[in-house]
């Protein structure tokens, strides 16, 4: 007999990409539970499935750093309790944090398959009863309008989107004075795609080709070296409440200038906030 639940939960993560460098994910996750029947007839129940399954992936690859160890040009060193991982192509990156910040596959590259297929490997390590085997799906979510993939890192949050390099796969949605306008989203889409979204205040040196980012939570100390043109340089926190107020202020400033713009913004999948940015009153002549 096979249990299936669809929409379980949602994985979001940054990963290394030897072609495209650092790129952020979401993936829904699917699974499917093969067993027997108990004398109650069922084989698991509901509402057991989602917090077994949610937590080896909480404890997992969620709001971690995909690291595929066997790329070419990446190094990973340990130091006391940190994590180093260093790059060399598609360009340098340097980034330090506690370990439970990152998840080390041993990979040339990163696919949602191999990952789900690993995770459903850990997960019947330790069955519940009735349960002979399982199988994960990670999926990207369809979007048929503006998406893009970034990374962040917000050091005053108490859990795990305090690390320095996790991130997200996003729809965004722009409206002008009420009518939608694709082609503004698809141009912010690509101008954040891949990109590192960074608070300002975290700098702790600068140049004009190199930024490093750095701040200390309360998981621990985070260090992040990036390409300047990898970086969008934001004057808030990276919260998604902050990227659609910044995002319509943008849009407002050199886009559209005389209209009243909202921002549709995701975090990641089924999640966000919006914001707006209202028309500029007209000026008017003292009579």
């Amino acid at each position: 007999m096979t249990l299936f639940v669809n929409h379980i939960s949602h994985v979001d993560v940054s990963f290394w990409c030897p072609q495209r460098g650092l790129s952020g994910a979401s993936w829904g996750v699917d699974v499917e539970l093969d067993g027997q029947l108990g004398a109650d007839g069922m084989l698991f129940d509901f509402g057991e499935v989602k917090p077994w399954i949610k937590a080896s992936l909480d404890n997992g690859p969620d709001h971690t750093l995909l690291v595929p160890t066997r790329a070419p040009g990446v190094t990973v060193t340990f130091q006391d309790e940190d994590c180093i991982v260093r790059t060399t192509q598609p360009y340098a990156m340097d980034v330090r944090g506690p370990r439970q910040a990152f998840t080390l596959l041993p990979w040339p590259a990163i696919t949602a398959e191999r990952l789900a297929a690993l995770y459903g490997e850990r997960l019947i390590q330790h069955p519940p009863r009735r349960v002979e085997s399982v199988r994960l799906r990670f999926t990207e979510e369809a979007i048929e309008g503006a998406a893009y993939g970034y990374s962040h890192g917000l050091k005053r949050h108490g859990g795990n989107c305090q690390r320095i390099a996790h991130g997200h796969r996003s729809r965004l949605l722009i409206w002008c004075d009420g009518e939608r306008r694709p082609s503004l989203e698809r141009h912010w889409a690509r101008r954040l795609d891949t990109r590192y979204l960074a608070h300002v205040e975290d700098i702790l040196e600068q140049t004009d080709t190199r930024v490093t980012l750095g701040y200390r939570a309360s998981q621990g100390e985070f260090r992040l070296t990036l390409p300047r043109e990898r970086c969008e340089l934001l004057p808030t926190a990276t919260t998604v409440e902050q990227i659609a107020a910044w995002l319509a202020a943008q849009v407002s400033c050199h886009d559209a200038p005389d209209a009243h713009i909202r921002v549709q913004a995701f975090e990641g999948i089924d999640k966000g906030a919006c914001a707006e940015s209202p028309r500029p009153a007209p000026v008017t002549s003292e009579p």
